[in-house]
């Protein structure tokens, strides 16, 4: 191994010493100084100070070449750009640390991944198109984020460690990057203001947005949606979805999703018999009259697509069997290369025909993230494409330009874990991952979905519960989905009166609140405790989630109504500041406290988990804290008196 020489860069003054190294990080089987080839360390000073007020530098380390340059611009209050092209080949890696003091959690966008803070010693993740948000936070107390860090880079494999260093105490931040002469450059954006959590992972996604054309979100992608999933799995038919869309209708949904087992009469919950993409003919003998008959019912209709499996049992696997890039025999399945021109064009034309020929108003795409695989294979002979990701983006493009041609204002479903933004311009709307009756998952995937989806419609996994559940627990489920869209999943034909009661009920609140709970300034707490309350907020309305026994504050009529610090986001107040406050108990302790920080007088209104109105009275708040009594899964709305 040899190491070049430093030399100024952009990001250095001449005078600059020599780099020096942070404390190594131990990581298991890595032999010290076990890196081929040249090795070139320089360091970018950032202008920004930690928690601390010790200045922040980046440390830069070039594998295998030095010819690359480095820039740094301040981007705000905080914040800083760090640019590093290069005009040969490296893998380049920075690495920078700050002090762990006082903090409490460490958010990513890896829903399946604890909130505690993890060792440097454990393996970076690759993230890419198909999987992942090159995005972590370092979070400390009141939800300020101690350190804000995001790569520019949203297609291409970005490996990304981080960690507490057992030797130092510090936190550390590395961010690695394949760069080629021509190529997209390193780009990160270390955000060290000490805002809450919330309002930089918004400056990330605003960042990520610059130049992102995306073709909008259709009405219908922003209303209640009826899921056949989970209610029916692949027992689906068009007698039995029409009725089911007849109910959902009456209840407030927008849409209909129909998942698996429209394209076959297999009932073994496989996808040994994926890839045709046909309509079983028993099961649905003409499609296309059949989603007329839920469109005269008031819904959009949209279809499942498992997009890269090709069956054992498809007429099609004999025609691709050599175009895949890897074999699952426990789904009798494969997993398609669409490296292969004629793989993406035939994709291209069988999902295509749900709204060309059968007039569907959208497609849910599944699966994309299994073309994330781990060891990609070399392009084969007859591939046009020699990287995979670029290969994937081809495919959704084009699938997108050719939908867009019949419809418009087509929906298309995406769903965690592919929610990078380069594929913010071919979706509509992501999904959380599957977590059957587990409410309390979904309101923290949702929420984490939330904080990075941008442009996007977000989506709660399909709501369902068990038939014996009391009407209070259904609202529990669909408190913890509050902000989001739900898409509802039980047999609506099976439902008690009580149960159909608290799903219309709710359910109207998502579409009369639709615009604050899914567009307003977003303020989660406590993300190492699963966000035990959430708040949403357009500047006139103020809507609060509780999920544990917590007081909820007031907003202060006199401010914004963003996350609770100095300078968050500003949103737009009425005259005396947020009017109307509305509090959702999905907790077991029905009296919530009100903490005010001057008196005032506000009208009360308390309904029960179906809407009926318990108490409805002046209240004469106090500074300080004022019980009220909201059963769980109730709804409190206080109306400010001007």
């Amino acid at each position: 191994m040899t190491t070049a020489p430093p030399h100024a860069t952009p990001s250095n003054a001449e005078a600059d010493p020599p780099p020096q190294q942070p404390v190594p990080v131990w990581r298991p089987g890595t032999a010290a100084g076990d890196v081929p080839g040249t090795v070139v360390h320089r360091q970018a000073v950032t202008g920004l100070d930690d928690s601390t007020g010790a200045p922040v530098t980046v440390h830069l380390t070039g594998l295998g070449s030095g010819a690359w340059e480095s820039t740094v611009t301040q981007a705000g209050p905080g914040v800083a750009l760090i640019e590093v092209t290069a005009a040969e080949a490296v893998t380049l890696r920075a690495e920078w640390r700050v002090p762990c003091v006082g903090a409490s959690a460490y958010w990513t966008p890896d829903t399946n991944a604890s909130r505690w803070l993890p060792a440097s010693w454990r393996a970076p993740r690759t993230v890419s198109l198909a999987r992942g948000v090159p995005v972590v936070s370092l979070v400390g107390a009141h939800d300020r984020a101690l350190c804000t860090a995001a790569a520019g880079e949203t297609a291409a494999p970005v490996r990304v460690g981080d960690g507490v260093v057992e030797e130092s105490g510090e936190f550390a931040f590395v961010f690695e990057q394949e760069l080629t002469p021509g190529g997209p450059p390193m780009r990160l954006r270390i955000d060290l203001g000490g805002r809450h959590f919330a309002t930089t992972l918004l400056g990330v996604t605003d960042w990520w947005t610059e130049g992102v054309d995306h073709p909008g979100v259709a009405p219908a992608a922003r209303m209640p949606a009826y899921s056949t999933w989970y209610s029916l799995h692949q027992n689906v038919d068009a007698d039995v979805v029409r009725r089911q869309a007849g109910l959902a209708a009456a209840l407030g949904c927008g849409s209909i999703i129909v998942d698996d087992g429209w394209q076959t009469s297999d009932r073994a919950r496989g996808y040994g018999h994926s890839g045709d993409w046909e309509p079983d003919g028993t099961a649905f003998p003409d499609l296309a009259a059949h989603v007329a008959e839920v469109h005269r019912a008031g819904l959009a209709y949209l279809l499942w697509y498992a997009v890269p499996f090709i069956g054992r049992h498809s007429d099609a696997w004999d025609r691709f069997k050599g175009t895949i890039l890897r074999e699952d025999p426990n789904l009798e399945a494969a997993v398609l290369d669409p490296r292969h021109p004629e793989v993406r064009a035939y994709l291209v034309d069988k999902v295509s025909r749900a709204v060309e020929e059968w007039g569907m108003d959208g497609v849910k795409l599944d699966f994309i993230d299994c073309f994330a695989v781990a060891d990609i294979p070399p392009a084969p002979s007859g591939a046009d494409h020699d990287s995979l990701h670029e290969a994937v983006r081809r495919l959704l493009a084009d699938l997108d330009a050719r939908l867009r041609r019949t419809r418009p204002d087509v929906i298309v479903e995406h769903r965690q874990p592919y929610v990078s933004p380069g594929l913010w311009p071919y979706a509509t709307m992501v999904r959380t991952v599957d977590c059957p009756l587990s409410p309390a998952e979904n309101r923290q995937r949702i929420i984490d979905c939330r904080l990075t989806a941008g442009p996007l419609a977000v989506h709660a996994d399909m709501i369902t519960w068990h038939p014996a559940q009391p009407p209070e627990s259904v609202a529990v489920h669909l408190i913890n989905a509050l902000f989001s869209v739900p898409q509802i999943s039980v047999d609506l034909d099976a439902q008690t009166p009580g149960q159909l009661a608290t799903l219309r009920f709710w359910l109207g609140v998502f579409r009369d609140h639709a615009d604050v709970l899914q567009l307003g300034s977003l303020e989660p707490s406590r993300p190492d405790l699963g966000y035990p309350q959430v708040r949403a907020g357009d500047g006139l309305t103020t809507v609060v989630a509780r999920y544990a026994p917590l007081p909820v504050a007031l907003p202060d009529r006199d401010a914004t109504d963003g996350p609770h610090v100095t300078d968050g986001p500003d949103s737009e107040d009425g005259p005396d500041g947020p009017r109307t406050l509305l509090v959702a108990n999905a907790d077991d302790d029905p009296v919530v406290l009100l903490t005010a920080t001057r008196p005032e007088r506000a009208l009360a209104r308390v309904q029960d988990c179906r809407g009926e109105i318990l108490s409805e009275t002046v209240l004469d708040l106090v500074a300080g804290v004022n019980p009220v009594t909201v059963p769980t899964g109730g709804l409190l709305t206080l109306t400010r008196e001007h």
